[in-house]
């Protein structure tokens, strides 16, 4: 009771509330019920004429009754006391690893002192891995395990140690007394469980908790020896939470937030250290919030003072758009609605557990998730952003991607399902009762099947059930089988916008489709948040890689490895570092060379290979030749969906691995002609393959170079028409000869320019054979439908027959000239003509057949108004029957050939969503 002066006046009873100036702006006294009180915070002042009573509680509202008894006035407080709520409270929460040493918790602390907020409440875990130490000293008493003794005292000793490094004096004293008694308390508790050789699971949350409650303590003292007043709180006394039967616990907003008012009034602060994880039944047992329980913590505290915003401070600059250890480019998101952010982490991403959004969707607080160890990272905004900010905030429909493994499908199927009331609760009855979780749920439309995902460690059993269950169905013929497919994942793309972007999940689909990786089951919600996708674990990884690089990165990145570093090998390299940067800022393109083989030896890398040094680097860190190791790096890269391996040889043994290449989802780029003028039978294959995959093969650069023969031949038949004749020089060798075979010039002498000048191949016969430009009447022939083979074709070899089995180039050039009579003679006799003579390959499709041959033309024919190395292409068709289609340019020389090969990789980038 405070008895005051006679001078100090109170209205009676009943009568309206009465302001005092003296007390804070929002106190106030009212006349409930009467019911006495001691006022220890009230101090009485006098000045002036009279007494005035100050109140040093901060401003909260105050329930007071006055009576006079013998001309002394008593006031009577009432001990409902309500903490101020609202936007001057924010609340932070740091988890184990933000405190999970001395110096990290002084980091801690300013953070703390750093915020300009009016009020703060802060919730703690305990330092990192001492919440697992309680357990495992649960674990080892509940086994007998002596050593529960020792592992009591590394715990002692780890809190101990810290606090002697934040704390000295008084305040050092008093925590490392209420740490001995807890830890006497402990060893108490544990001898009991190790006798009883069981602990309850109150025991447990017991035990469990006192990490917070040291970490919380140490944290309110550091803040205080800065000067600020800070209270700790134990949210045992004041987070009330009914466990529920999925070991999880539903708080109780209503009782939790009389008890904050009652702790408040006894402990009043603008600074509260609150401990997490921990809380209290009805019945005011411990209990812990179970997984991600600070998180949770933080969400209800924010909620029940109506905090202006949640700060969830982690070791991550924020919440990432897909896992950053499986897809290198995940970047961090600005802003997550509460529905993205719930989807995200129910599939897994690392935001937050959903019912840590639950709390403060209901007051629309947002949730911030920041780096304490990078304070100028921004962090990731949950929030429920304005309706008129989203598009602008958006430049994708897809918010993330999360993943799902070790699951399994389980496939129900059968036509007596069909309208029958009640089997789908049959079906999920059964997995009820073996309580097991289902992840995601497909059925078709024609209730012919439902298929669910379950963890894989649940599968026999939910299994076992269903058989039994069913087993009088399954052995009528109503239900058909009941499969189960193991070793699956899902894969969910989150967004909120999703739900009003025509096309999403088309583009989704196409992206997996050409990463050749299949789908095994779908499923999405008429919310459209989400499109969630069943595949197998092995593809887990790649398909994440896959769609983020489709949907989110505006860029394609594609592996690249490269076979023959030779001449054209080494030019391509080349253009492909000048060109890298530009492609990647103008183009969104991303190409990394990740490995670069000869025949002896390679050069590896997981990032990609520094262009600009690649000699170098080949030449001092490569190592020996290896194709399978070689293809593994390029292919198993874990960051890059897309991968292709471009072959600069005229190697037949690395184009029979094209095959292997394209079945494991390698995409191929060549101007090697041996794979598609080779055995007939191994060509219809691999164009089948590429065909009914999504795995690109393209090879522009196997006939003319870099000019469009290939792709123009494509287009022709691709548009219906109907080929007739193709017809053409081809080679660029044989172009330079015999468009240099003028006047007196000898044959011989014409070649031997041609060798010493680069134009031919190292022993000239490669080219004068006519076996060069035959595979070019092959690749061209098969091209248009016909089905030939090398041997089927008559070619016109300019290798003298007797120069044929000549041991040496040198020997075969030696003789040449004895020959150069035939070919003058056949040059004097079209010149007579007015004619020129040409080496041409010729595709008959009409006959089905084709020719190379030295054919003569008249000096007005666009075939003898060649110069240089240039090749020329004359394409008859239904279209161009009297006009031919022709395509004429350079045909030959490393420069053109890589920039044909080039051409074919950015045609592939664009095939796989790079912008065209």
């Amino acid at each position: 009771m405070a008895t005051l002066k006679p001078s100090f006046t109170v209205s009676p009873p009943n009568s309206n509330p009465i302001r005092f100036g003296s007390f804070p702006p929002q106190c106030f006294l009212r006349v409930p019920k009467p019911r006495r009180l001691i006022l220890p915070r009230f101090r009485k002042t006098t000045g002036g004429g009279g007494g005035l009573i100050r109140c040093e509680l901060p401003d909260f509202h105050l329930s007071a009754t006055a009576t006079t008894v013998s001309g002394v006035s008593t006031v009577n407080l009432v001990d409902q006391v309500q903490i101020p709520k609202g936007e001057m409270w924010s609340v932070h929460k740091f988890g184990g690893t933000c405190v999970g040493n001395s110096q990290r918790i002084r980091n801690v602390a300013e953070v703390i002192i750093n915020d300009n907020s009016e009020r703060k409440l802060v919730v703690v875990s305990a330092m990192s891995k001492v919440t697992d130490m309680m357990y495992d000293l649960i674990r080892k008493a509940q086994s007998r395990d002596d050593s529960y003794l020792s592992a009591l005292e590394a715990v002692l000793e780890k809190h101990r140690l810290t606090a002697r490094d934040l704390l000295d004096g008084d305040d050092l004293a008093s925590f490392l007394s209420h740490l001995h008694n807890d830890i006497s308390n402990l060893k108490a508790m544990l001898r009991a469980i190790y006798i009883a050789g069981h602990a309850s699971e109150s025991f447990s949350d017991f035990v469990a908790g006192h990490g917070e409650l040291w970490s919380a303590q140490m944290l309110s003292y550091v803040v205080r020896k800065t000067g600020l007043e800070c209270k700790w709180m134990d949210t045992r006394d004041v987070l009330i939470v009914n466990p529920t039967s999925s070991n999880q616990v539903d708080p109780d907003f209503g009782e939790s937030e009389k008890r904050l008012d009652k702790w408040f009034s006894l402990n009043p602060s603008k600074i509260i250290i609150a401990t997490g994880f921990i809380a209290s039944t009805p019945q005011n047992i411990p209990t812990t919030l179970k997984r991600d329980g600070s998180d949770f913590s933080a969400a209800i505290m924010g909620a029940l003072l109506r905090a202006r915003q949640v700060t969830i401070w982690t070791d991550v600059d924020g919440v990432y758009s897909a896992d950053p250890r499986k897809v290198n480019e995940a970047v961090i998101l600005q802003t997550l609605s509460y529905q993205e952010a719930w989807e995200m982490s129910y599939f897994g991403a690392n935001v937050l557990h959903p019912r840590t959004i639950i709390p403060v969707m209901r007051y629309n607080i947002p949730i911030v998730i920041r780096n304490i160890f990078n304070l100028s990272a921004p962090g990731t905004i949950i929030c429920q952003p304005p309706e008129d900010d989203y598009d602008l905030k958006l430049t994708t429909p897809v918010k993330g991607f999360a993943t799902i493994d070790n699951l399994a499908l389980i496939n129900v199927e059968g036509t007596g399902m069909a309208g029958v009331p009640g089997t789908a609760s049959d079906i999920f009855g059964c997995v009820k009762d073996v309580g097991a979780n289902v992840i995601m749920i497909s059925q078709a439309s024609s209730e012919h099947s439902v298929c669910f995902a379950v963890p894989e460690k649940e599968v026999n059993a939910v299994s076992e059930a269903l058989r039994s269950r069913f087993s009088e169905a399954l052995q009528a013929g109503r239900l058909s089988q009941i499969e189960v497919i193991p070793n699956c994942s899902i894969l969910a793309a989150v967004g909120q916008k999703m739900a009003s972007t025509p096309g999403v999940s088309c583009t989704l689909f196409s992206a997996l489709a050409k990463a050749n990786i299949n789908v095994r089951a779908i499923s999405q919600g008429c919310s459209e948040y989400n499109v969630t996708v069943v595949i197998k674990r092995e593809d887990s990884v790649k398909a994440l890689r896959a769609v983020h690089s489709r949907f989110f990165l505006s860029r394609t990145t594609l592996a690249m490895g490269i076979v023959g570093p030779g001449l054209i090998g080494a030019t391509l390299l080349d253009q492909l570092r000048d060109q890298a940067a530009v492609l990647k800022q103008e183009f969104n393109i991303d190409l990394r060379v990740l490995g670069i083989t000869g025949s002896k030896k390679m050069l590896l890398s997981d990032i990609g290979i520094d262009l600009s040094r690649w000699r170098e680097l080949l030449n001092e860190k490569g190592t020996e030749a290896d194709l399978d190791k070689f293809t593994q790096q390029v292919h198993g890269n874990h960051f890059i969906p897309n991968s292709v391996v471009v072959d600069c040889t005229a190697d037949s043994a690395i184009a029979s691995r094209y095959y292997d290449w394209l079945r494991k989802g390698i995409h191929v780029i060549t101007p090697n002609k041996k794979a598609n003028s080779g055995p007939l039978d191994q060509y219809l294959k691999l164009r089948d393959l590429q065909r009914k995959s999504y795995t690109h093969y393209f090879y522009e650069a196997t006939v003319g170079a870099g000019l469009p023969i290939i792709s123009t031949l494509r287009g022709l038949l691709e548009t219906g028409d109907k080929i007739l004749r193709i017809e053409g020089i081809c080679s660029g060798t044989l172009s330079y000869l015999f468009n240099n075979f003028v006047g007196d010039r000898s044959f011989s002498e014409v070649v031997t320019e041609a060798k010493n000048a680069g134009f031919t191949e190292p022993d000239p016969r490669d080219d004068l054979s006519g076996t060069d430009v035959a595979r070019k009447v092959i690749i061209l022939a098969r091209e248009s439908g016909l089905k030939l083979d090398l041997a089927d074709l008559p070619i016109r070899s300019l290798v003298p027959e007797p120069l044929k089995g000549c041991t040496s180039v040198e020997e075969f050039m030696e003789k040449l000239p004895q020959y150069d009579g035939d070919l003058a003679k056949e040059r004097l006799d079209a010149e007579n003509s007015g004619e020129v003579l040409r080496y041409v390959g010729v595709v008959d499709a009409v006959n089905q057949k084709g020719t190379v041959e030295l054919r003569r033309y008249k000096k007005e024919h666009p075939f003898a108004q060649l110069a240089g190395s240039d090749n020329i292409i004359a394409f008859t068709t239904t279209r161009y029957k009297d006009h031919p289609l022709i395509v004429r340019g350079p045909g030959a020389g490393a420069q053109v050939t890589a920039g044909g090969i080039f051409s074919d990789i950015l045609r592939l980038a664009s095939y796989l969503g790079a912008p065209s």
